[in-house]
């Protein structure tokens, strides 16, 4: 049984890391993100990095590249304003830290990925195997309160943090019939590494509810969104995603909003196969 302060200090840490997930755009001094978790800052930092295991400003620039990596992999924005979406002043400064990190300078990295071939297993389940051209539907949505469990780790191993957290919500009652499942898939598995990529395990909640031991809450941005249904096992999205972002949306004239994709998982009677269980994908855009 953990202790109430371990379970405080993670809560309060938890509260930073998601302030930096919607603050990437803008300077992070120790100081800011200090009284975000109520810590001195004399003691934020040692107590950050032993908790989620790197330094706060390694933390937040190993995002804002990854961050950047997606946005030349899928959008065709100037590499200076990509830069500046990713926190960087000049573009002098974005340049050398994003060589530093991937090995070549962001033009050469959009060249070379834009003629890689996609990266997700070949093996896994499509959309109706991409034999007809999957419906995509464009829908605004109001913004969502969630509570939370983080996974960290490949995208296809969130099935346990999955069970334990519909497991806990179940038992607090939160899974009532207008209860909606998420998933929120805050990396690139083409860019981050597999130990480093975040998955948040879903549900939405009411402004009663308050964050206990390692569930969270935050809010899931509304505005306009590309949408998609997949049929089929869980482990098999990838590919779709991978079919949303390099072919419909290259297509569609749109921008991808610097906001996370995520997942509405619908409800399923017992026993329904793998193959019949139904998401939505839900990509965010940039207002047209």
């Amino acid at each position: 049984m953990r202790s109430a302060t371990e379970q405080a200090y993670k809560q309060r840490i938890l509260r930073v890391l998601v302030h930096i997930q919607e603050h990437l755009d803008e300077e992070l001094p120790l100081e800011r993100l200090a009284r975000v978790a109520h810590f001195s800052p004399f003691h934020f930092h040692r107590i950050f990095k032993a908790l989620v295991g790197e330094g706060v400003a390694e933390h937040v620039r190993r995002l804002r590249l990854q961050t950047a990596a997606m946005l030349l992999r899928t959008t065709e924005r100037p590499v200076t304003l990509v830069a500046f979406d990713s926190g960087y002043t000049t573009h002098e400064a974005f340049t050398r830290a994003f060589r530093q990190a991937f090995g070549v300078a962001p033009s050469q990295y959009r060249a070379g990925r834009r003629a890689e071939a996609p990266t997700f297993p070949k093996e896994e389940p499509t959309v109706s195997t991409l034999t007809t051209t999957p419906e995509v539907r464009l829908r605004t949505i109001e913004p969502l309160r969630v509570a939370y469990l983080r996974h960290l780790g490949p995208y296809q191993e969130v099935g346990p943090t999955c069970s334990r957290f519909f497991a806990w919500a179940g038992r607090r009652g939160l899974l009532r019939p207008d209860t909606l499942s998420l998933g929120v898939c805050w990396d690139d598995p083409n860019v981050t590494p597999p130990e480093q990529v975040r998955y948040d395990a879903c549900v939405t909640v009411g402004p009663e509810f308050r964050p206990e031991d390692d569930v969270g809450v935050q809010t899931i941005e509304g505005g306009e969104y590309a949408v998609m249904t997949y049929r089929g096992p869980y482990r098999g999205i990838g590919t779709s995603v991978d079919w949303l972002f390099g072919t419909w949306l290259p297509a569609s004239g749109r921008e991808p909003r610097h906001a996370p994709l995520f997942e509405v998982h619908h409800v399923s009677p017992p026993g329904t196969p793998p193959e019949e269980v139904l998401s939505d994908i839900y990509l965010p855009l940039t207002p047209a």
